[in-house]
């Protein structure tokens, strides 16, 4: 199995259709930076089911969208596809080619498609699971998974080693499978406590069937007497109607007759009040005129205080602020450039200074080789010149002259052994110091680092504490606007109309204002004071009338007053209330059903006017919860009874049927209620801002904290790096003089070996010495000597230049490091101090223009003022002029109305009379029509059917026979059969079927709930199967790769040390993964000090192993050998070549090397017009050429 092609359409910079042809083997991708040679990896990311933005290089999913050109438009969709050959069956498909496609539309959609079938991206994601390849695709190496394999948690690892073993996809769906099984715990529970309740219903249930059998008996027995007294109470009941028909007529006679007069009377009235009424509007006008006036004037003067106010705060400008000099940190980043350029120039000297030291090496190294070989050469010349002349004398004296400059080099070379032990002692002490400071900085304990970890901790915390306590408050000024509105909505509900309004401006007050209800009874209290409630109040009948008087006058409106001290009828209130308390005690409801109308409603102020005005009001009526305890207290002699919705009865009159809105009484309460929470919801939100100025506080300290440690690590690893840098200067430097060492050492040993081969040439002459001292050649021997030993001293000298140059470029390169890039950010911090004082001197400008407009807005509101009062003046006038024409008008109107009121009077009279008869008609007329309605609603019969078949007149049917109707018989009757219904309790006539129907229910729970155990056991035997395998196959996988990751470690750092540790080996389904590394000639195991090359070869060496120890089809690497020089990146290409052996290798590089071994190049170009291309050639064409 090994990837076929790659067709892109739209994808990022491939915009026209791009097809790429990979080949078994190595398939390099190469090209310039920005080609979009990494677009080729994203795209087959993104085509196997990569859902991660960041991980394609975008902030979201639309980004993989070709984005457009200025010579491109873009578009509107990317699709990817892939075709992977298939013909070794690795894939789980009956396919030898499998292709997948994956296409987005910029409007949001997303499609998948295997060989053309529209997919899943679960199917896709199952498909390349059993190969190894799954949601953390290990298989391709991005720019940047190097670093991140590094700093992921050892259980990130761990999913990785998951992946490739191919455990991943059965790790998913257990978990998956546990979540049902735990959502499903919740219902099981609940079948179980139903099956449960239902065993216990069936016992109660079947006692009910049984008694429901025995009260179908008398329950028909109850019935036939109960029809028969009530057909008796509706023929009662129509003779009283039919008795009151001649005296209402009588009484209209008498109402005709004074209506005449009174019309007569009211048609002079109305003639005298058109005139007063003309001359109302007119003052009422100048009233309004004078008032609004009054408040323009009164606006206009706050409008100049206020203008003239901003004009003054404007015109301040306020002070700037400290703040850094553009011109200052220009200079500095002048300075800190030209320092930069300076020790550029010093790292080039420096570079120089070592080429000239390392050629002057070489020469000096090659005038000791030849001036050695010139001394030699003389010497044998010096030989055979004394020999010619006496062969013998003359190799004694050669002999004796070798002798002593064996024993000068020798003393030479001892010296030059001494110097060197001295160096590599030396050298080694100062090696030795840094290697234990180094071991003791990062061994044990990383005390600094774990600071740094718990501020940085502490930080997110606080930040997080910020966020909530903003959401906090957030939602504490949303919850203080909602009942802000409820408060302003419930305000304005609760204004009076236009002549209640007026009423209570002209000395009346708002009776609800007075009135206390507890809670849940303000709309029945409301209905029971008959519409005073949402009335005003005044405190005698003189005020009242003035006020109806006023209100006509000005047309305001139909008016209702509630008159406070008026005269009471204590004696009829006490006995209403007396009344009632005796139905209360024949009832006996419940406190929630019903209450005294006085126990609930009372005055929120002293006096007893209001008290004596509530009790004529409320005395005997009872509010009631609903129409069953209202007609249960009206039987039994309550006056009155009002329900919650409104319904009013009394034994006369029923008004009611529909229920009516919210009450005013009610609003008022909501009010009160809301004004109280709005309270609250305000010191909470106060709290909440509070809180929130804290958490910013404490998230602010745990920053600072955590920059500073942040700070002190950084510094910490920076001079560890520093150390570690000079650690390796000396390494060189120690391995620099153990050679001197070693080759002087041997150096002298041959000389001694030539010094005693010498000494054994001169002892075996027998003859005495002879006197050389006249031989020529010595002068030049000597000569040729001195010139030896210097070459020799200037070479000594000329390593010694090489090392101390060397040690100036690396001090000289490491300062010019640390000054990169201050001058480019000291520019930076100038340009923007420029802008600040841009905008604050545009800010200035703003606030001039602003003081110039707030003292044009004050001299109009001053000219306005002026204007204004003359206007007033004017009205004023013309109010009194009118007010005098009105009092005249007034004194007409008082004799006629008199004359009125006494017609009225007896208008009143007559109407009481007819309202007293019409109460007694409407009180039979009601009585008839609940008698009528209770048989329709009781026995579900009209009144007509009934009295004609359960009359008084009809006979009562008995055993022994038909017998005349006789009232209490009945009466006895009904009570017996009630009697014994009462003892049966509460009869359920469904029992019978409800028995049988939950019996049914009950055994099919019980089924079922036995089903569900089961599955649920078998399950959990799978999952614990599941656990067992996937246990086994773990723990294979870890052991492979450990060692795989130990061997491909020793070949990346030959010398080196590596491993990985399981974290956790009791237990490898939770276990993590971590890396352990030492590279060679270094003690720290921590990956935070490896340099950038190590970290990359370390990180390379666990994918290897994974690679190796379970091999997938191919691997996707991008630029992983960025970082290697040429040693490190030739091991890793051998490791590459063993890779090939088994998968298919795509690499996107820009290394020569790697570009040589590959089997199939492919060249990413950029066209002018923005789109990538794509051209390849395969390697083998090539080489056959």
């Amino acid at each position: 199995m090994h990837l076929k092609t790659l067709t892109m359409r739209g994808f990022k910079s491939f915009a026209t259709a791009t097809t790429v042809r990979f080949e078994p083997g190595i398939n390099a991708v190469v090209g310039p930076n920005g080609s979009g040679k990494s677009n080729v990896v994203d795209a087959l990311a993104w085509v196997m089911g990569e859902q991660g933005a960041k991980t394609l290089r975008g902030g979201s999913m639309a980004d993989v969208i070709f984005a457009g050109t200025s010579r491109r438009p873009a578009l509107g969709r990317a699709e990817v596809s892939l075709t992977i050959d298939n013909s070794d069956g690795v894939l789980p498909i009956e396919y030898s080619e499998v292709t997948i496609t994956r296409t987005l539309f910029r409007a949001g959609g997303s499609e998948y498609a295997i060989n053309g079938t529209p997919a899943r991206l679960l199917d896709v994601q199952e498909l390349l699971s059993d190969t190894g390849m799954g949601r953390e695709m290990h298989v391709i190496i991005g720019q940047g998974r190097l670093d991140e394999v590094l700093t992921s948690s050892p259980e990130e690892r761990r999913n990785i080693v998951e992946e490739a073993a191919g455990v991943l996809k059965h790790r998913r769906r257990k978990e998956k499978t546990l979540r049902k099984l735990e959502a499903m715990k919740g219902s099981f529970t609940r079948v179980e406590d139903l099956t449960a309740e239902l065993r216990r219903q069936l016992g109660p249930l079947a006692k009910q069937a049984e008694a429901a059998r025995r009260a179908q008996v008398i329950q028909a027995t109850e019935r036939d007497a109960r029809a028969r007294l009530l057909a008796d109470d509706l023929a009662q009941a129509q003779a009283r109607l039919e008795a009151g028909a001649a005296e209402d007529q009588r009484t209209a006679q008498l109402r005709e007759e004074n209506q005449a007069a009174l019309t007569q009377a009211r048609a002079a009235l109305a003639e005298a009040e058109e005139h007063h009424a003309r001359l109302s509007p007119q003052l009422s006008a100048l009233r309004d005129s004078s008032e609004r006036l009054a408040s323009l004037e009164e606006r206009f003067r706050a409008m100049d205080e206020l203008a003239r106010e901003r004009e003054r705060t404007l015109s301040t400008m306020p002070a700037r602020g400290g703040q850094d000099d553009p011109e200052e940190l220009q200079a500095r980043a002048v300075r800190a450039r030209a320092e930069e350029e300076e020790l550029e120039g010093r790292v080039r000297e420096a570079q120089d200074a070592l080429r000239t030291v390392l050629t002057q090496r070489e020469e000096t190294e090659t005038a000791e080789s030849a001036a050695e070989r010139a001394y030699n050469q003389a010497s044998r010349a010096r030989a055979d010149a004394r020999e010619n002349a006496a062969r013998r004398a003359g190799k004694v004296s050669a002999v004796r002259s070798r002798l002593e400059a064996l024993q000068a080099e020798v003393e030479r070379v001892e010296k030059d052994v001494a110097a060197a032990r001295q160096r590599v002692q030396t050298t080694s002490v100062q090696v030795t110091d840094i290697e234990e400071e180094l071991v003791a900085t990062s061994a044990g304990d990383d005390t600094l680092a774990t600071t740094h970890e718990e501020h940085t901790r502490a930080h997110l915390a606080a930040r997080a504490a910020v966020e909530e306590a903003r959401a906090n408050e957030a939602r504490a000024r949303e919850e203080m606007a909602r009942l802000q509105a409820i408060v302003d909505t419930l305000a304005l509900s609760l204004e009076p109309e236009d002549a209640t309004a007026w009423a209570i401006e002209h000395g009346a007050a708002l009776l609800r204002d007075h009135l206390h209800v507890e809670r849940g009874w303000e709309s029945a209290a409301e209905n029971a004071l008959m519409g005073a409630a949402s009335g005003a109040v005044v405190d005698n009948l003189d005020s009242a009338v003035d006020i109806l008087r006023g209100a006509a006058q000005v047309q305001a409106g139909r008016l209702t007053l509630t008159i406070a001290g008026g005269k009471n009828d204590d004696a009829a209130a006490a006995a209403r209330e007396a009344a009632l308390n005796a139905a209360f005690e024949t009832v006996r409801p419940d406190p929630d059903a019903a209450v005294h109308a006085l126990a609930v409603v009372s005055g929120s102020q002293s006096g007893s006017d209001l008290a004596g005005l509530l009790t004529q009001l409320l005395a005997g009526t009872a509010l009631t919860a609903d129409l069953v305890t209202a007609r249960q207290l009206v039987s039994a002699g309550a006056p009155r009874a009002v329900t919650r919705t409104g319904d009013i009865i009394t034994a006369c009159t029923a008004t009611g049927g529909e229920a009516t809105a919210a009450a005013t009484l009610a609003r008022q309460a909501a009010y009160q209620e809301a004004s109280e929470q709005l309270d609250a919801a305000a010191t909470a939100a106060d709290e909440a801002a509070a809180a929130l100025r804290k958490a910013e506080t404490a998230e602010e300290d745990a920053r600072a904290r955590a920059e500073a440690s942040g700070s002190e690590l950084t510094a910490r690893d920076s001079n560890l790096a520093a150390a570690t840098a000079q650690l390796g200067a000396l390494r060189q430097a120690l391995s620099a003089a153990r050679a001197d060492e070693e080759r002087a050492v041997a150096r002298a040993a041959s000389l001694r070996e030539d010094i005693a081969a010498r000494q054994a040439e001169l002892d075996s002459f027998a003859e005495p010495e002879e006197d050389t001292a006249d031989i020529p050649g010595d002068g030049e021997l000597a000569r040729l000597s001195q010139q030896r030993d210097s070459a020799h001293e200037a070479a000594v000298g000329a390593r010694k230049q090489e090392t101390e140059a060397r040690l100036a470029l690396r001090t000289a390169e490491e300062r010019f490091r640390a000054l990169s890039g201050r001058a480019d950010a000291l520019d930076n911090r100038a340009r923007l101090a420029r802008e600040r004082i841009e905008r604050e001197e545009r800010a200035r400008q703003i606030r001039g223009q602003h003081a110039v407009l707030a003292g044009q807005v004050a001299a109009g509101a001053v000219r306005a003022l002026a204007y204004v009062r003359s206007l007033r003046a004017e009205v004023a006038e013309r109010r009194r002029r009118v007010e005098e024409e009105q009092h005249g008008a007034e004194g007409q109107l008082t004799h006629l109305r008199e004359r009125v009121d006494q017609l009225r009077t007896r208008e009143r009279e007559l109407a009481d009379s007819t309202h007293a008869r019409e109460l007694a008609t409407a009180r039979a007329r009601m009585e008839y029509e609940q008698l009528a309605t209770g048989a329709l609603e009781d026995l579900g019969v009209d009144s007509t059917t009934l009295v004609e078949e359960f009359g008084p007149h009809i006979q009562v049917p008995t055993e022994d026979g038909a017998v005349p109707y006789v009232r209490a018989e009945q009466e006895r009757r009904l009570a017996t059969a009630q009697r014994a219904l009462a003892r049966l309790g509460t009869i359920n006539p469904l029992a019978l079927e409800e028995h049988a129907a939950l019996e049914e229910r009950q055994k099919y729970l019980a089924q079922q709930l036995d089903d569900l155990k089961k599955t649920r056991a078998d399950l959990l035997d799978i999952v614990a199967e599941l656990d067992e395998r996937v246990t086994l196959v773990m723990k294979a996988a870890l052991s492979d790769i450990s060692a795989r990751f130990e061997q491909v470690f020793a070949r990346l750092f030959p010398g080196g040390e590596g491993r990985l540790i399981i974290t956790d080996p009791e237990n490898v389904l939770t276990t993590g993964v971590e890396i352990e590394a030492r590279p060679p000639g270094k003690r720290v195991k921590r990956l935070s000090l490896l340099s950038g090359g190590e970290r990359s070869l370390t990180a390379i060496a666990f994918l290897v192993a994974i690679f190796m120890a379970r091999p997938s089809p191919f691997y996707v690497m991008d630029e992983v050998e960025a970082a290697l020089d040429d040693v490190n990146l030739g091991r890793l290409l051998e490791i590459f070549r063993e890779l090939q052996r088994s998968s298919q290798l795509l690499v996107i590089t820009h290394q020569k090397r790697t570009m040589e071994i590959a089997d199939a190049l492919y060249g990413v170009a950029m066209r002018e017009d923005g789109v990538s291309t794509v051209v390849s050639q395969r390697m083998s064409e090539l080489r056959e050429q």
